[in-house]
């Protein structure tokens, strides 16, 4: 160019200049595009972009591809490959459509990838880097020193919506939507409203993907990699605006905006910018949280990393398991001896069902009967420590009170014989009984395994006893047999003697449970 841009500006820039004279475009020899109308850009951090009208370009080009790339100032890019003779450039060029006012002068203009080795001839123009200088100020120092000693999601979202206000951003609200790793949440959302300064946080579930109100949002549209959203909401309404944009227009907003918070694993979140200002977000605002945008990613993918690993300790091995491995009890051999009450519940005829049932209703069936079962276990203080087939083994802690898990745990299987009962008279229901085994005992409660591969479990007699308890229920008929300690009152329960078990050296003497408690006697 006969003149160098020079950019002693601090802030995020862009520099649209027109070419003068021919510049051409080769690959291999092979002339790509050749015009005399041909511009280039200077964007802060980028190196110059030739752009060729796209009626200048002589090679063919596919239809557009799959991707789309968002730049909050530029808009959306489409992609397209470059098709040579015996060759193809997959995504060789790209192009704004419909660029962003920013960068109007380049809306429908061709740009080749550096993935296209292009070679451009510029003739007499001198294209050079500017000297961008450096942006810095107190949203980026608040990112390099403080930011991470914000200790909830919420709170980062709300000291990082005041951060750009003091930068003098005018903004009036901003969202942060989080995926993540939950058998029952989808993410969450994370909205700041600046009228009140609070943030409010949403966890939707799975069923969000479905709703007609995600399906034409912006947050699905950059979720799905389609690139970002921009709408100036002064305007008149376009066609393919989103329903959520006319709501924040009558709520006053001027300018919209949504790009991708990408986490580390390929996930797209979402970050969502609202302005009430009637000039809306400067190029400069948007540049300098574009810039910021993969380090607020990372602060976000930390805190969901932390709670998926949560999630899926707790779904995996229970609440209160899950938060010793979380407190650092990973070692094998870690763990605690404690005495607690060891239920097994087991679902009786689990063969018989299969043939009968067939595979996915017979999977529906044990699903229920595990959904049943850890339901009450948790109600009544114990947790489901794992799902053996079609057993699950729970154990209620006694801590500093015996008794009371000796209670929960006698409750907790009268309460699951119960609810089998009321399942199969219902409409559709199947019936499936229970055969439960509980006993009473100092147990380990810790880790065991291999060097690579750990169970978090309980071992000891009292877990041995309760699971023979259980296989010794299914001979007498019995659903719920319980070892004599668990008892406080042994007319409570049916003796069954003191009886010899598989794998237990000396007999051990038990009780039948009826289905319910027998009633007290009335006071004299």
């Amino acid at each position: 160019m006969d003149a160098q841009v020079q950019t002693g500006t601090r802030g995020y820039g862009i520099v649209v200049e027109p070419l003068h004279g021919q510049v051409t475009a080769r690959r291999n020899g092979i002339i790509l595009a050749q015009s005399t109308r041909a511009k280039v850009m200077y964007e802060t951090r980028l190196p110059p972009a030739v752009y060729f009208p796209a009626e200048d370009v002589t090679v063919p080009l596919s239809p557009h591809t799959a991707l789309q790339t968002f730049c909050p100032f530029k808009g959306t890019a489409s992609y397209r490959d470059i098709l040579l003779p015996g060759d193809r450039v997959p995504n060789g060029v790209w192009a704004y459509e419909d660029a962003m006012p920013e960068a109007e002068a380049i809306s429908g203009h061709i740009g080749f990838m550096p993935g296209a080795e292009a070679e451009f001839d510029l003739g007499r123009n001198t294209v050079e880097m500017p000297d961008y200088g450096n942006i810095s100020g107190p949203v980026i120092d608040w990112l390099l020193r403080d930011a991470s000693l914000v200790p909830t999601p919420e709170e980062l979202t709300a000291a990082l919506a005041e951060k750009l206000v003091e930068q003098g951003i005018y903004l009036s609200r901003l969202s942060v939507m989080a995926w993540s790793l939950h058998p029952l949440i989808a993410g969450k959302n994370y909205i700041w409203q600046r009228k009140t300064g609070e943030v409010t946080t949403y966890a939707p579930s799975y069923e969000i993907h479905d709703h007609p109100a995600y399906r034409n949002s912006p947050l699905r549209h950059v979720s799905n990699g389609l690139g970002g959203v921009r709408h100036r909401l002064d305007a008149c309404c376009s066609d393919d605006a989103f329903p959520i944009l006319e709501d924040l227009r009558k709520e006053g907003a001027t300018d919209y905006v949504a790009m991708p918070l990408r986490f580390s694993d390929g996930r797209i979140n979402v970050l969502t910018l609202t302005s009430a200002h009637p000039n809306g977000f400067s190029t400069a605002n948007l540049g300098l949280i574009f810039e910021c945008s993969g380090v607020i990613a990372r602060y976000y993918e930390i805190f969901m990393q932390r709670e998926n690993a949560q999630s899926l300790l707790e779904t995996y091995v229970g609440k209160r398991t899950g938060a010793r491995v979380l407190g650092g009890e990973i070692r094998r051999g870690d763990g605690d001896e404690i005495d607690a009450a060891i239920m097994f519940c087991d679902l009786r005829g689990s063969t018989r069902l299969e043939e009968q049932l067939g595979r996915q209703d017979y999977i529906a069936l044990l699903n229920q009967f595990f959904e049943t079962a850890s339901t009450i276990v948790h109600d009544h203080g114990g947790e489901v420590l794992k799902f053996i087939g079609d057993a699950v083994l729970a154990v209620f802690p006694a801590g500093s009170d015996p008794e009371q898990a000796r209670t929960q745990a006698l409750n907790s299987a009268r309460a699951i014989v119960a609810r089998l009962e009321e399942i199969a008279g219902e409409e559709d229901g199947h019936r499936c009984e229970a055969a439960i085994g509980i006993a009473y005992g100092r147990v380990t409660y810790g880790n065991v395994g291999s060097r690579e591969r750990l169970d978090f479990t309980v071992i000891g007699q009292a877990a041995n006893i309760a699971a023979r308890l259980g296989d010794y229920g299914k001979t007498v008929n019995h659903p719920v047999v319980v070892s004599c300690d668990i008892l406080s009152d042994p007319s409570h329960g049916i003796p069954l003697g003191a009886v010899s078990l598989h794998n237990v050296s000396q007999p051990v003497t038990c009780f039948a449970i009826p289905a319910r408690p027998a009633p007290q006697a009335a006071a004299e």
